[in-house]
């Protein structure tokens, strides 16, 4: 629910050397490859968790619904970036994560960011859990991100030059992930995000049919974007490879999410970073040239 990342990194960040070592849950997905990233541009020493383990950072397997993975993967951390998947707003996502945080909190972490969702209750819900176990937790709110359409699950959709939703056609304010990501990394690493809440989007609202057409006119081809039934959409993504019951949750929670609620503009990224957030236009433009969206 990648490409190559143009990662940015102020020339005024300074890292605080008290973190000694961060988990990244997540760390070889789309938010949790780009926090990676850029901590090891800073020097900082961190784990990457995922099923398979990684040999790279020395990170055996992690797996949330295998509590007895959680020791392991925690041993000498101090901060950890909390990235669920499949999707926090699914059931039972609050009651894991919550247990997970608790479990850091006893091995010793202090600090921590927590991806979550704009309008998803469940998600509003995890972060009220594990902010109750960590207080000083920080968390990223996020907007629709603009690299599901490069990296995600419609990018198969724009090859297709079919965008699909089970929903209308809504404004949305695209956020891009590479502010999500330095956000996150400041947070993990400087003082003075503590117990925050940084509610991200983009700079204006777009709806899907806009953010098709901006990608097909940089790309060369014709995308459209039409609504479908939400039977439609779960059969169209289990065609991708989404398993059925994701495939099913993905349709309910964009019914729910998708509906309008999300159109206002947030300052989330400027509060984070000192900056306004990155447009949709201009995450296409760095995009294009990577070739993700040429023609197959």
């Amino acid at each position: 629910m990648d490409r190559t990342s143009l990662l940015r990194c102020s020339g005024d960040m300074t890292t605080n050397h008290s973190t000694a070592r961060v988990l990244v849950t997540g760390g070889t997905g789309m938010t949790g490859g780009r926090v990676a990233r850029l901590l090891s541009e800073r020097g900082v020493d961190h784990r990457i968790a995922s099923r398979s383990g990684h040999a790279e950072t020395g990170t055996p397997p992690f797996d949330w619904h295998a509590p007895d993975t959680w020791d392991a993967v925690l041993e000498g951390v101090d901060a950890v970036y909390l990235c669920y998947s499949p999707d926090l707003a699914l059931p039972g996502a609050a009651e894991t994560v919550s247990a997970f945080a608790a479990r850091a909190v006893s091995r010793g972490v202090r600090r921590a960011v927590l991806l979550s969702g704009r309008g998803e209750p469940l998600a509003r819900r995890a972060e009220e859990e594990v902010r109750a176990v960590l207080p000083e937790l920080t968390v990223v709110r996020c907007a629709f991100f603009a690299q599901n359409l490069s990296e995600g699950f419609f990018l198969g959709s724009v090859h297709s030059g079919v965008l699909a939703l089970p929903v209308a056609d809504v404004p949305e304010p695209f956020v891009d992930l590479d502010d999500v990501a330095e956000a996150a990394a400041r947070a993990l690493t400087e003082e003075g995000h503590g117990g925050r809440l940084y509610e991200m989007t983009g700079p204006r609202a777009l709806t899907f049919t806009e953010a098709a057409e901006v990608v097909g006119t940089a790309a060369g081809r014709e995308v459209v974007c039409v609504s479908v039934p939400p039977e439609a959409f779960v059969a169209g993504a289990v065609a991708e490879g989404v398993p059925e019951e994701a495939a099913a949750g993905l349709a309910a929670l964009f019914g729910e999410v998708l509906d309008g609620r999300n159109t206002g503009i947030a300052d989330g990224v400027e509060r984070a970073l000192g900056r306004p957030a990155g447009s949709f236009e201009a995450y296409v433009s760095r995009t294009v040239g990577t070739g993700v969206w040429s023609a197959r």
